[in-house]
C-alpha cells in the first residue's frame, strides 16, 4: 500500500473543530480579492446592482461548487491528486476526472506565485504608511511611489520573499500546530481591524454617500459586463475549483455537516466584502476621489485619502496590516495542496515538503517581479493576436484565472452531480429531501451554466 492509498486519520491530522475549519476556510476565501478586487470592481460597476446580482451568483454557483468541492475532499481524505485518484477508482468512474486533482494542484502552485509578490506590496505599504509617506502628497507624488515600487525588482524580490517565508513558517507546522493556529488569531484579528476602520469611516463626511453607493442599486448602471464580472468573481471568490477546499476538506472530521460549513463560509467571506467596502467607499468619497479607479485603488486612491485625512498615518497602517492578514490567510491555503501531495508522493516530512514547494513557488513567482519592470516588454506570446502585449504575469493571470479556475469548477460541479454515486450524497452533503433535490438541481444545471458562460466571455 502505498501513500496515495491512505486517508489521513490521525487526530492531529484533522481540524480539531467546525469552527477551526470555517475559519481556515473562510480565510482561503478572505483574501486580496475580498480587501482590494471586490471594492474596485464594484466601484467600476455601478455600486448597488452589483452588489446585488454578485449575491445571486455566491448562493447559485460559489456556494454549491464550494459544498461539492469540500464534501470531495472529505471523502477522498488525501491530496487533491490521491483523492481523484482514489474516487474514479471507488466510484467505478473515468479515469478522466483525475484531472481536476492536478488541475487544482497546478493552479494553486501558479496562483501563489504571483500572490506573494501583490501580498508583499501590503508589506511594502504597512512601512510606508507608518514612516508618513503620503502624508500631504498629491496624487501624483502617490502614483509615483507606487510605480517606483513597481520599477524595482530588487523591492519587489525581497519582499516576495518575505511573504513567502512567512507561509512556508505557517504551513510547515503543520494542520493543528500551523494552518488552524494561525487562522484562529488571524481571523478574529482581520474582523476587528475591519470592525475599526469601519468605525473610523462612520466618522467621515463621505459615510452616508459610500453606504448608498455599496447599498443603494440602480440598475441603469449595471452593463452586461457587470453581470458576467459579479458572477465570475463570485464564482472564484470563494476559492473553488483550485485544490484548497479538497485539500482542507481531507481533514474534515466525519461529524460535520458541510452544507452549513459552506454556508457560514460564505457569509463570513461576504460580509468582510461589504465591510471592506464600507471602510474603503467613505473614504474615497470624502475626499473627493473616484471610486471606480481599478486596481490603483487600493495603493493609489486610498494612500492619497490617508495623507489628507486626521489620523491618516494610523488608520492607513491599520488598513494595510488588515490587507497583509488576509493575504496569508488565503496564501497559506494555496501552498497546502502542494505540501501535501509531496507529503503522500514524495514521503517528505511537512516542513521539507513546506520548504520545496515554497521555494518553487517563490523562484516562478520572480517572473512576476520582473513583468512589472525588467522584462515589461518582454511578451511571450505576442504571435498570437489574443496575447499581444501580456507579459509573463499577464500571461500567468489569464492562465489561471479565465481557464484554470473555471475549467477546475465546472469540472467540479459535474463530477459531484452526475458522476458520483448518489446514495451517499444526501448523508455526505448534510441535505435532505426537497433541500437535498433542489441543490442537486442547482449543481447539475445552473451552476455549471454559469461557469460555463464566465468561462466563454472570458475567452471571446
Amino acid at each position: 500500500m502505498n501513500q496515495t492509498d491512505k486517508p489521513h486519520q490521525q487526530a492531529s491530522t484533522l481540524w480539531s473543530s467546525r469552527m477551526a475549519f470555517i475559519l481556515a476556510a473562510a480565510g482561503s476565501a478572505v483574501g486580496l480579492g475580498n480587501i482590494w478586487k471586490f471594492p474596485y470592481i464594484t466601484g467600476e460597476n455601478g455600486g448597488g446592482a452589483f452588489v446585488l446580482v454578485y449575491l445571486a451568483c455566491i448562493a447559485l454557483i460559489g456556494i454549491p461548487v464550494l459544498i461539492a468541492e469540500t464534501m470531495i475532499g472529505r471523502r477522498g481524505g488525501r491530496s487533491p491528486i490521491g483523492t481523484m485518484r482514489h474516487l474514479t477508482a471507488s466510484e467505478g468512474t473515468s479515469r478522466g476526472w483525475r484531472a481536476i486533482g492536478w488541475n487544482g494542484v497546478i493552479a494553486s502552485f501558479l496562483v501563489l506565485s504571483f500572490y506573494s509578490v501583490i501580498g508583499g506590496w501590503s508589506l511594502v505599504y504597512i512601512g510606508k504608511t507608518a514612516f508618513g509617506a503620503f502624508t500631504g502628497v498629491d496624487a501624483d507624488a502617490v502614483g509615483g511611489q507606487f510605480g517606483a515600487l513597481l520599477a524595482s525588482p530588487v523591492q519587489l524580490l525581497i519582499w516576495h520573499s518575505v511573504f513567502m517565508a512567512i507561509v512556508i513558517f505557517i504551513v510547515g507546522r503543520g494542520i493543528r500546530g500551523g494552518l488552524e493556529k494561525a487562522v484562529k488569531l488571524l481571523m478574529p484579528i482581520l474582523f476587528v481591524l475591519l470592525i475599526v476602520m469601519v468605525i473610523y469611516a462612520m466618522t467621515t463626511a463621505g459615510f452616508s454617500e459610500g453606504v448608498n453607493f455599496l447599498f443603494s442599486p440602480d440598475f441603469s448602471k449595471l452593463t452586461t459586463a457587470g453581470v458576467l464580472t459579479a458572477l465570475g468573481h463570485a464564482a472564484f471568490t470563494l476559492s473553488i475549483g483550485i485544490g484548497v477546499l479538497m485539500a482542507y476538506g481531507s481533514y474534515l472530521p466525519p461529524n460535520v455537516n458541510i452544507a452549513q460549513t459552506a454556508i457560514s463560509i460564505a457569509i463570513l467571506d461576504v460580509a468582510v466584502a461589504l465591510l471592506a467596502g464600507l471602510a474603503i467607499f467613505p473614504l474615497v468619497f470624502a475626499n473627493a476621489l473616484e471610486p471606480g479607479s481599478g486596481p490603483g485603488l487600493i495603493f493609489v486612491t486610498l494612500p492619497l485619502a490617508f495623507g489628507q485625512m486626521p489620523g491618516g498615518i494610523f488608520f492607513g497602517t491599520l488598513f494595510f496590516a488588515l490587507l497583509l492578514v488576509a493575504a496569508v490567510t488565503s496564501a497559506i491555503s494555496m501552498l497546502e495542496p502542494v505540501v501535501e501531495w509531496l507529503e503522500e508522493h514524495k514521503g517528505a516530512n511537512r516542513f521539507k515538503s513546506a520548504l520545496f514547494g515554497g521555494l518553487a513557488i517563490w523562484f516562478i513567482g520572480i517572473g512576476t517581479v520582473l513583468s512589472f519592470n525588467i522584462w515589461d516588454d518582454v511578451h511571450p506570446l505576442s504571435f498570437i493576436a489574443a496575447f499581444e502585449g501580456q507579459t509573463v504575469f499577464d500571461l500567468l493571470d489569464f492562465l489561471v484565472s479565465n481557464l484554470m479556475m473555471p475549467l477546475g469548477g465546472l469540472a467540479i460541479a459535474l463530477f459531484a452531480g452526475w458522476a458520483m454515486q448518489r446514495a451517499r450524497l444526501p448523508e455526505d452533503i448534510g441535505l435532505q429531501g426537497a433541500v437535498y433535490d433542489g441543490f442537486m438541481f442547482v449543481l447539475r444545471y445552473v451552476t455549471p451554466a454559469g461557469i460555463a458562460v464566465v468561462f466563454l466571455y472570458n475567452l471571446i
